[in-house]
């Protein structure tokens, strides 16, 4: 409730002063702020969550105003009965138009959308709905919304307007909310915690486009007018975008403070210089966007909150004594001379004549080996020897052209990447994929959403995993601010949270200095002795030989040998193509 205040209180100010407001010209100002606010607010709740840009989010916005419109005219319904149908109209829209265009990415997307608002743009075009009048309704004004009083409808506005909010609030501090983050900062890193990412992107568009044609149907009714130019044009769309990227995306604040300056600003010049200087609206936005690329490329808001941490922490800085910098970390376990490890003959993960090309080149080629419970197996060989497409294949980021991945029988190869974490595969990077707007925590807890069925439970788990690889006294860290130590362990506890029986760690040592390697190798080791099976690939031989129960070594893509690393590192040909002579000299013994 404390979060929802300041929205609270905003709303009441701006009923206030709309209430002392005669003109109904500045009337119809005050209403158009909230109603833009909430289109905005709905082009927020899919790109500015999920980093999908929208470009066509006025193909929603012009269902529902020709669905209040055509409702009353063919049907005589009240615009209260069409408001509701509007937005499960545009809800269904949004599925429709989301499961073919999800399948593109970045400015794929951006443009695949424009082109639907366009084309029913055309069509209502076609069928002869050039300009659409709303009847007038003297007998039932009320029934028909309908107002003598403008002020009535900007007082709607702001209804919807804060309804809205709360809706936008309460998904941001959902497991919704959590998801649509994690995919927009990183969706790869996202798929492989285990969040069905399309699945969570359907629900993101279908409640938009809810959103948007619900705002859409009410605009109808406070104009009376409906074109399709004014309903499913460029501008609007541009519109939607522009008030939420001006003002920031990814927050409820953004849109809201977009549409607060910016449509005063567009709508008093059309009324003062739209005449000699047509299309001045577009310029504006168009200006805006310019502006917040080249000052605030995240808006307003972040730039603004931004500022006031950053001058926040130097006055605390100021005023604090120097604090003891020294952390806790997590134990760190000398490595013995030769590990020996409970490995079961229990199979839990089989890969069976596995292959992946890219054109002519053969990146992975026939590789077979066995992942037995409890063993901690080293895949090893020279960088392009395919490593991490190995890894790519096993959780399900590429699919094999032959071959199989059996994971306790039951063949898994070309799932999805979620499908295989739910299979109890955890996941690292080579490169890492932290959510950087997030905190360590928050980071956790969206590995755990996989097994957890409530957010107390998803709490619970990722603050576990937290604790596992040391890091639970920087659990609210936001994770941009990490050292490559620091956001390792952190991708270590992402895939922990999921509770996996498998983890596949792509080079988790990379980036590490000796002693923040031997920490990150001690938590390694404890997670083995917890019952953990691990496949790992590194190139810090030193720590492999005595960490590793055994070794596949890969060279252009296929097996050359596998084996214990004392044989392995002795074997003739894993030192001519992978190792070199030098090991020879100074490998430990």
């Amino acid at each position: 409730m404390r979060s929802l205040l300041p929205a609270i209180i905003f709303t009441i100010a701006y009923a206030l002063v709309s209430i002392g407001v005669t003109n109904s010209y500045y009337q119809l100002m005050l209403t158009l702020v909230p109603v833009w606010a909430v289109f905005g607010l709905s082009w927020n709740l899919l790109s500015g969550y999920t980093g999908l840009i929208s470009f066509g989010h006025a193909a929603f916005f012009g269902i529902g105003a020709y669905t209040t419109a055509l409702g009353q005219i063919y049907f005589g319904l009240s615009p209260w009965v069409l408001i509701p149908i509007a937005a499960m109209l545009g809800g269904i829209a949004g599925l429709l138009i989301g499961f073919p265009t999800f399948r593109l990415q970045g400015h794929y997307f951006a443009l695949a959308m424009l082109a639907y608002p366009l084309a029913i743009l055309y069509v209502f075009e076609w069928l002869g709905f050039q300009e659409v009048t709303l009847p007038m309704k003297r007998d039932a004004p009320i029934y028909y919304m309908q107002f003598s009083d403008p002020r009535v409808y900007t007082l709607l506005a702001l209804a919807i307007m804060l309804a809205t909010i709360v809706l936008t609030r309460i998904i941001e501090q959902s497991r919704f909310g959590m998801a649509l983050l994690a995919i927009k900062q990183n969706e790869a890193a996202a798929e492989a915690a285990g969040i069905n990412t399309l699945a969570w992107k359907l629900r993101a568009i279908t409640l938009s486009g809810a959103i948007a044609a619900a705002i859409g149907a009410f605009y109808a009714q406070v104009l009376l007018v409906v074109t399709p130019q004014s309903v499913f044009g460029m501008l609007v769309s541009a519109q939607a975008l522009t008030v939420a990227m001006f003002g920031g995306v990814g927050t409820v604040w953004g849109p809201v403070i977009g549409s607060v300056i910016l449509i005063p600003l567009a709508e008093i010049l059309h009324a003062e210089a739209g005449d000699r200087f047509p299309g001045i609206q577009g310029v504006i936005f168009g200006f805006a966007i310019i502006c917040v690329i080249l000052l605030a490329p995240e808006g307003l808001f972040w730039k603004l909150r931004d500022l006031l941490r950053k001058r926040f922490a130097r006055s605390t800085a100021k005023t604090t004594e120097a604090p003891d910098v020294s952390r806790p970390a997590a134990t760190v376990t000398p490595l013995p001379t030769a590990r020996k490890h409970a490995a079961t003959s229990e199979v839990v993960l089989e890969v069976s004549d596995l292959s992946r090309s890219f054109g002519g080149l053969k990146a992975v080629q026939n590789v077979s080996f066995k992942l037995h419970k409890n063993e901690i197996l080293g895949i090893i060989g020279p960088n392009g020897a395919g490593k991490t497409t190995l890894f790519n294949l096993l959780n399900g980021f590429l699919r094999p052209n032959q071959g199989e991945v059996l994971i306790d029988g039951r063949d898994m190869s070309g799932e999805r990447p979620h499908t295989i974490c739910e299979a109890g595969i955890g996941r690292t990077f080579q490169v890492m994929r932290p959510f950087l707007r997030m905190s360590i925590l928050d980071n956790v807890v969206v590995g755990a959403y996989v097994r957890a069925k409530t957010e107390d439970e998803a709490r619970r788990l990722a603050a576990d995993a937290v604790a596992r690889v040391g890091l639970s006294h920087a659990a609210d860290q936001v994770a941009g601010e990490l050292s490559t130590k620091e956001l390792r362990l952190m991708e270590l506890a992402r895939a922990l949270a999921g509770q996996p029986r498998i983890l596949l760690l792509d080079e988790t040592l990379a980036g590490l200095g000796h002693g923040e390697a031997d920490e990150v190798v001690a938590v390694i080791q404890q997670l083995a002795r917890d019952g953990i099976t691990i496949a790992i690939i590194e190139h810090t031989m030193q720590a492999m030989v005595r960490l590793v129960d055994r070794f596949v070594v890969l060279d252009h893509g296929a097996v050359i040998t596998e084996g214990e690393p004392e044989a392995v590192t002795r074997d003739n040909r894993v030192i001519e193509a992978y190792l070199g002579k030098k090991w020879v000299a100074h490998a430990p013994h």
